[in-house]
This record gives C-alpha cells, structure tokens and sequence, in this order.
C-alpha cells in the first residue's frame, strides 16, 4: 500500500508541474526534432525539383535553371503524356495488376494465416518452418522462368502476381495478430453451431481489420512499385505495367521518345516528360495511402508482439 500511495503522490506532483524534464532530456528532444524535420525537408528537395521541372518551359529545363520553383511555367507536358497511348495502357495495365494482385494475395494469405495459429494444428511447426525457409531461400531466378514458361504463363498478366500471392513475412505478422484474439470468442461462436468458415468470415475478419488493411497496403505498394518480374516475363507492349514503362523512359534517347509527336518534340524535353510521367505515376497510390496510413502502427505492432 506504501508503494502504491508514493507512486500516486509522484503521480499527483508531476500533473501539478512539479516533476519537470531535465535539461538533457530537453536538449535530447530539441535535437531530435530539428535532426528528423531537417531530414524530412531534405528528401522532399528531390520531389520538388520533379514538379518544378514538369511545370517549366523547355528553355529553363536545358539551360539547368530550374530548382526548387518552376521556371517559365506551362501544362505541355501533362498533356502530351496524358494523351500518350502507351502511358495510359501501362496506367490501365497497372491499377488492374494492382487491384488482382492485392485481392487475391490478401485471401490467400488470410487462409494461410489462419490456420498456422491455432495450436491444435497438425503438424503446425514443420509448416511454419517451410514457410520461413522459403522465405530465406528461392529457387533462383532461372528456374523460376522455366517453371512459368512451362506453365505458359510468359507474357501474361498473371505471371506478375501469382508467383508472389504469398508473401511470407505478411502471412506471418497476420498469423501472429489472429494468435492475440481471445479464445473465448471462438468457442462461444462453437457453442453457436458456427464453423471454422462462418468463424473466420464473422468474428475474425472484422476484428482483424486494422491488420488486414496494412497488409493489403503492403502489397499494394510492392504490386505497383514492381518492375522487374515485368522487365523479365513481359515483352508485349501492351502488357507493360507503369513502372516498366517509367524504366524503358529513363533508358531511351530524347529523339526516340518524342519522334512520334512533333509539337512535342518542339515544346518539351526528355527530363520535363519523365518528370511528368513521374509524378502521374504516384497519384493513384497516393490516393490509396492516406486511408489506410493511421492502420500501420496499430496493425504491425500488434501483429509483430509475439513470435
């Protein structure tokens, strides 16, 4: 009773502001603001610079005029991007591999998740040990498009998602989050008549949403932000998602690029139409980011506690 009465009586002195920080700690703290918003400011110098280039005139961006504001200011270049056919088919290409990609990789991984936390399962740790080792080891780049090409699936728009539906690590921050709900709530729902099915779709999903929707956002983001399994199984032109198309952008020559479109050619530059495309390319994702940004904290750490 002693200690519980001096822990509410130093409890009771600190709401009065008599227990106060310490000059170190406050120094410590200063430093750590003005360190992180220094940071934070530094990493958006690039960004700026790419808006400031795609709203600049041809002249300022050739004569590397441009900083951190746009010089001569003009819309050119979003419009001949815009009416670019092969930047809104990779668009196009894009959102659908994105929105498949996230669906399915979230049901398959809440079906792999669920099962692996129940203790009562069969050999549940010889599973979860095959899971991590393919999570450690891959079967190397090479066998892999052999095994898609004998399944024909090269140059096909499931080659981007199916090989990668289960991502290990996801699957277990999901499994580690369902092993924190109570058990009662299950064995109510048994006493019911419900199943292991109408148990999962009723009472788990819905208390497992903050989780569901940072896994989701983490697949979307690596689904969109995916180049390479495109540059390597893609070759039909009309297949290419964005990011693929971005990368083939940054390689061509200025001449190769704008040959197609002359009053382009005559009003923009290489680096204004990459700066443009640029920042096309990350609205859609945007968009999706802030609902589902207050998630990360609650949904990782809780599904991160136990191991």
């Amino acid at each position: 009773m002693s200690i519980h009465l001096a822990v509410k009586q130093k409890w009771a002195a600190g709401t009065k502001g008599e227990f106060k920080s310490s000059v170190g700690e406050k120094v410590y703290t200063v430093f750590n603001y003005t360190f992180f918003t220094l940071m934070g400011i530094t990493t958006l110098f690039p960004f700026i610079n790419l808006i400031a280039k795609s709203f600049s005139s041809e002249e300022a961006v050739i004569s590397g005029r441009v900083g951190l504001l746009p010089v001569g200011f003009q819309f050119g270049t979003y419009g001949y991007v815009l009416q670019d056919a092969m930047f809104l088919n990779s668009l196009k290409i894009s959102i659908l591999l994105t929105f498949i990609g996230t669906l399915l990789s979230l049901l398959l991984t809440t079906m792999t998740a669920y099962p692996l936390s129940k203790v009562r399962l069969r050999g549940r740790k010889g599973l979860l040990l095959m899971f991590i080792f393919t999570m450690l080891f891959s079967g190397g780049l090479i066998p892999t498009y052999l095994l898609m090409s004998n399944l024909n699936l090269v140059n096909t728009l499931p080659v981007l998602f199916l090989p990668g539906m289960v991502n290990v690590f996801n699957m277990l921050i999901l499994k580690n989050y369902f092993e924190g709900l109570p058990d009662s709530l299950e064995e109510s729902a048994k006493l019911d008549g419900a199943g292991n099915i109408r148990i999962l779709i009723s009472i788990v999903l819905p208390l497992s949403m903050p989780v569901l929707a940072t896994i989701a956002l983490f697949f979307a983001v690596a689904f969109w932000n995916d180049y390479f399994a495109s540059m390597i199984y893609i070759t039909d032109p009309g297949l290419k998602p964005l990011q693929l198309y971005l990368k083939e952008l940054f390689v061509a020559s200025g001449g190769e690029f704008l040959k197609d479109n002359v009053d382009a050619a005559l009003n923009t530059t290489p680096q204004s139409i990459q700066a443009s495309s640029i920042l096309l390319a990350t609205i859609p994702i945007l968009c999706v980011y802030p609902f589902l940004q207050k998630y990360f904290v609650k949904g990782v750490l809780v599904g991160s506690v136990k191991g």
